[in-house]
């Protein structure tokens, strides 16, 4: 969630730090600062709001500063305002410090550093940290190093620290337990980043903290301890995409952006993959997982948000075609109900970034009750890829946009690969995958034949962008599409939206319907079409206004609602890759004319780290 960046070396430290602070707004913030040594003293500008307002607090004066910390923060302990963003110091002034994650003792530590005398300035947790490594620091001779050890071994709870010391101008310090971080190695000097996308532009070589790691930078040496002061060899890792995939590439926004890169997402998901020929698929992650599918007495699917969603939809696909009993958990509520695994069960967590706290936990969770636990995830290298037995990565490029579009349709493309691999291994005739197999490789065509109608979709938008309330409805496999619709338009619109099961409409929601609620049907000609159509009517004897998705061709539908999208007809279990799209431009575009801030909506963060 929130963003951490620090360099040490010989170049102007702020202009780096600025620009790697920018490449990680798109995880959410409300304020901002930053913290460099100059002359054995720390100098600290911070501020409330975009980063650009914290960009104008700075003067020549800090041009020769050669080291620094920066952070954006996204609240949890205290009010977002001035005072509580970060960095944060110690009661000397010697000591500052940035942090993601939460301090589960900082009361207790709080109680006891206030008995010995220390005064707070903030609400934070993490400003008890610092307070605490100044004890530390003071009881052990000046040792920064051994301060920042000791006071991590008091901690309860998530930490992704950097931690400047000003008595110690040549050292930089980053820590992690729960929240990522990553060292950037360069040629005489070195980068410390929450995220590979804010050094990318300065060097491609990287390595990941683990838990209870800690990295000492110098700015020719990188040193990795565990906080047990044990030496750790890492393993350097060549960052596999260039800057400009995290640029907008001429698009007013990250979102329409990656809605747009779709057609090219969903052929790089598949890309090597889908073997045509054979009806069948290959995952080299998971080759030598294939038994423990096959041979499970149930898959539990594991997520959050929109990857949630997906997991519904792969539930519906491993149904059907593998004949294996699914159930979809919330990551966040999966290990607070004490679930009955074992070693009959196969756990796969799917999520974007790959760091999603309450995913985590939940692999953990598994692995603890002797699961086979596999992973989705687009992010190499992230905590989910590393802590999970096996797994399948996205290729999807880097998803900057707040609101998840292009990681959803390759989540559903992986999980359709999943199906169409592990259907042929069972009662899947080879006809059946071979037709399966054209059906998915013609996606890409078919997405971008809908993107080709987004201005059509824009005017649909502009009509109903200052309503107060949306319905989404649909049913099989449309029914998460729904869901996603639904909240793809919460996200960044900030128009109350709930998605529906169609035929629930009649036990609630249709008290709702009069003649200013949108009701967003996804109609395609499916196994479910006639009932979606009895379900339409009910809703326009209403006054409802009605916007359907629909199966190109129908043109029976378009006398029966206000509007209708058209989308290319395909095989039903792969009919929300295609579906999703008209619902990704419309929330969109109602944020668009909204004047809402689309890739970096209020009180939203792209990664959730902490619970």
């Amino acid at each position: 969630m929130c963003g951490i960046v620090g360099y040490i070396g010989c170049r102007e430290a702020v202009p780096i730090l600025i620009d790697g602070l920018k490449r990680l707004e798109y995880r959410g913030y409300d304020s901002a600062g930053i913290a460099t040594i100059r002359d054995n003293e720390l100098k600290i500008k911070k501020k409330a709001g975009k980063i650009s307002q914290l960009e104008q607090l700075f003067s020549s004066d800090f041009n020769d500063d050669t080291i620094g910390i920066g952070h954006t923060r996204w609240a949890t302990h205290g009010e977002p305002n001035s005072v509580n963003a970060h960095p944060h110091l110690d009661g000397s002034g010697k000591i500052s410090i940035i942090h993601n994650g939460i301090i589960e003792n900082y009361y207790t530590l709080k109680k006891e550093l206030i008995e010995k005398g220390h005064v707070f300035r903030s609400e934070t947790d993490t400003e008890v940290l610092a307070h605490l490594i100044q004890e530390f620091y003071n009881a052990n001779g000046n040792d920064f190093e051994k301060a920042v050890r000791f006071a991590l071994t008091q901690v309860e709870g998530t930490y992704g620290l950097g931690v400047l010391c000003s008595d110690h101008p040549d050292v930089l310090i980053g820590a992690r337990r729960g929240s990522p971080l990553v060292v950037g190695y360069g040629e005489g000097e070195n980068f410390l980043a929450s995220d590979v996308c804010a050094v990318v532009n300065h060097t491609k070589k990287v390595t990941y903290l683990e838990d209870n790691e800690i990295a000492i930078l110098e700015r020719d040496n990188v040193t990795i301890k565990t906080t047990e002061d044990q030496l750790v060899e890492k393993h350097v890792e060549k960052i596999a995409f260039d800057i400009e995939k995290i640029e907008k590439g001429g698009h007013a926004h990250f979102m329409l952006k990656e809605i747009m890169e779709q057609p090219q997402t969903i052929f790089d998901t598949m890309r090597g993959r889908l073997l045509l020929e054979e009806g069948t698929a290959k995952l080299g992650g998971i080759q030598h997982d294939l038994e423990s599918l096959l041979y499970a007495r149930r898959v539990l699917l594991t997520a959050c948000g929109t990857s949630w969603h997906a997991a519904l939809i792969g539930e519906y696909m491993l149904e059907e075609y593998v004949r294996v009993p699914v159930e979809v958990e919330y990551a966040s509520e999966f290990r607070y109900r004490d679930p009955i695994l074992d070693r009959d069960t196969v756990v796969i967590a799917i999520s974007q970034s790959g760091e999603t706290a309450d995913t985590l936990a939940a692999i953990r969770e598994g692995k603890q009750k002797r699961a086979k636990v596999l992973g989705i995830c687009n992010v190499v290298g992230s905590s989910i890829a590393r802590e999970t037995d096996a797994g399948v990565y996205l290729h999807a490029g880097p998803e900057i946009g707040v609101a998840s579009t292009k990681a959803f349709t390759s989540q559903v493309m992986v999980l359709s690969l999943m199906t169409l691999l592990l259907g042929r291994m069972t009662s899947m005739s080879s006809s059946k995958g071979r037709e399966i197999a054209q059906e998915m490789a013609s996606l890409p065509q078919k997405v971008e034949k809908i993107l080709s109608h987004a201005e059509e979709i824009k005017k649909i938008a502009v009509q109903y962008a200052h309503s107060q309330n949306f319905l989404y409805l649909g049913r099989g496999y449309n029914f998460p599409v729904a869901l996603e619709g639904a909240l793809k338009l919460k996200e960044i619109s900030y128009i109350h939206a709930e998605g529906y099961p169609a035929a629930e409409m009649k036990h609630g929601p249709i008290a709702l319907i009069d003649n200013n609620m949108p009701v967003v049907f996804i109609a395609t000609k499916d196994s479910t079409y006639d009932k979606i159509l009895s379900n339409i009517e009910e809703v326009k004897a209403r006054q409802g206004r009605v916007i359907a998705i629909a199966t190109e061709g129908d043109t029976e539908i378009s006398k029966q609602v206000d509007h209708v999208i058209y989308v290319p007809q395909s095989y039903e279990m792969l009919m929300p890759i295609l579906t999703i799209i008209p619902l990704q431009l419309l929330a969109y575009y109602i944020a668009v004319e909204r004047g809402c801030d689309v890739d970096q909506p209020r009180n939203l963060a792209k990664s959730v780290t902490v619970e």
